[in-house]
């Protein structure tokens, strides 16, 4: 009986097939030489794919066989498991660690000589020279190291820095820009100090205090945290302007509120993401328009812990103020924030000599917080001034100042004269009392009951 040699053939690998084995080698080879235009095109396809992943090829080649294990192919359908790995996921993402300013290394240690250990037997010689041995000192303990800080949903490890950022959720989706934060933990602990600056829009002076503050802070010599946000009313300093979008103050609407006006979802936002955040909080201010500040912190003295905290600023000037509804000073302080306001310069300016008071005593308080240690003498506190007041102008025109910045007057010294352009006529502005002038109008168009001239004068603090 005659047999079709390709029939067996193809009944051997079906059988082959059915039992789950492989084909026998030589039937393969077989196959293989019957075909060897077949697997060239082959080989040549999977070269193709692997080199240029066009569409089309993909779709109408075949599938390449898989070496993978049916373990490997079967996905994985625990469901606790899959519970597992969502638990295991942070809440929050690490923020990068950006070097904000390339800090110089340290200078090497000189050499120092150590005694040797004495030997064995000579005790005898150390008891007979007493005088010659000094005990060692204690040594100081390990400084408490920090932890990592979570803040705008983003975890900042000790010992670095880092630029996150904050949006009100205010404007257009697509069109919003959040506003930079900077904040630089360091290696141990220690409290939390937040900076604001342009609370009004056209306050530069502050930008630039925090600014050289931040980037010169090196977070492995740093204890407790700075948090320092440049620019807090970013529309308004986009369009030089004191004021929000909707002309209102900011400074006039916290802690705010989440379904309030503009002004009032900003402070809202501000304020529960970033300020309760804090233990401490200095906000930087300039004089409002066409005014100038003396360098000078307002501060709530009949606050105790307030009190404590202008003992810290160096040199600068206090004025006592209660503060009023809304101003972020009030509310923070309402809340357990130690908090005071700096004021220095005049808005729509960098004035170098006010920068640098500013960034001078925000060092030394941070100094006196135990947060830095620099080899620096601090001055004496200036004194407080409890009582200040504004002088007005009793007539229109142009007023000409007599006086500076800072200047130390007596009762009924003329500081400067409105000038009438028309009539000729001058009036003199004078002094109500004896004191010190920190704050004043730059010589410009005045009309009656303009404030002119602010005069601090000198008061004890409360329980010396």
């Amino acid at each position: 009986m005659l047999f079709d040699a390709s029939r067996t053939t193809s009944f051997l690998l079906a059988l082959a097939a059915a039992l789950g084995l492989a084909s026998p080698p030589a039937l393969a080879e077989d196959s293989a030489a019957n075909a060897p235009g077949e697997t060239a095109a082959k080989a040549i396809l999977v070269a193709e794919l692997a080199e240029d992943e066009d569409v089309e090829d993909i779709e109408q080649s075949e599938p390449l066989e898989s070496t993978a294990t049916e373990a490997e192919q079967e996905p994985d359908t625990d469901p606790d498991a899959s519970e597992q790995a969502v638990r295991e996921e942070p809440a929050q993402r690490v923020a990068p660690h950006i070097d904000l300013k390339e800090v110089v290394p340290e200078p090497a240690p000189s050499a120092t000589v150590t005694r040797p250990e004495p030997e064995a037997g000579a005790e005898d010689e150390t008891e007979a020279a007493p005088d010659t041995v000094q005990a060692a000192p204690e040594p100081e303990p390990e400084p408490e190291k920090a932890s990592s800080f979570t803040l705008l949903g983003s975890e900042v490890m000790p010992g670095t820095s880092t630029r996150l950022a904050w949006s009100p959720g205010i404007q257009i989706a697509g069109l919003s820009q959040p506003t930079p934060v900077l904040v630089v933990n360091g290696v141990n602990a220690g409290p939390t100090l937040c900076l604001t600056g342009a609370v009004h829009g056209d306050e530069l002076n502050g930008i630039e205090i925090i600014r050289r503050t931040v980037y010169d802070l090196n977070p492995e010599k740093l204890s407790g945290r700075v948090v320092g946000i440049p620019i807090v009313n970013l529309p308004g300093f986009q369009q030089a302007s004191r004021y929000l979008p909707d002309r209102r103050d900011l400074n006039r609407h916290f802690p705010g509120s989440e379904t309030g006006s503009l002004a009032d979802r900003i402070a809202h936002s501000l304020f529960e993401n970033i300020i309760r955040r804090c233990d401490m909080l200095v906000d930087i201010h300039t004089g409002s328009l066409k005014r100038t500040n003396l360098p000078q912190l307002r501060a709530d003295m009949n606050n105790p812990d307030v009190a404590r905290f202008t003992r810290g600023f160096d040199r600068m000037a206090v004025v006592h103020s209660s503060g009023s509804a809304g101003m972020l000073r009030t509310a923070a302080v309402d809340a357990g924030i130690t908090t005071v306001t700096m004021e220095a310069g005049e808005s729509h300016r960098i004035q170098e000599h006010q920068i640098e008071a500013g960034v001078n005593s925000l060092t030394s308080l941070m100094e006196k917080q135990g947060m830095i240690s620099r080899m620096f003498v601090w001055g004496d506190p200036e004194p407080v001034y409890y009582d200040s007041d504004w002088i007005r102008a009793n007539h229109g025109g142009i007023l000409f100042s007599e006086v500076e910045l800072g200047a130390n007057v007596s009762e009924g010294e003329i500081l400067g004269y409105v000038a009438d352009p028309i009539t000729n006529a001058q009036h003199p502005i004078r002094s109500t009392s004896k004191g010190r002038i920190i704050g004043m109008a730059v010589d410009q168009v005045v009309m009656a009951g303009f404030a002119a001239y602010h005069i601090g004068t000198e008061a004890e603090v409360p329980g010396e």
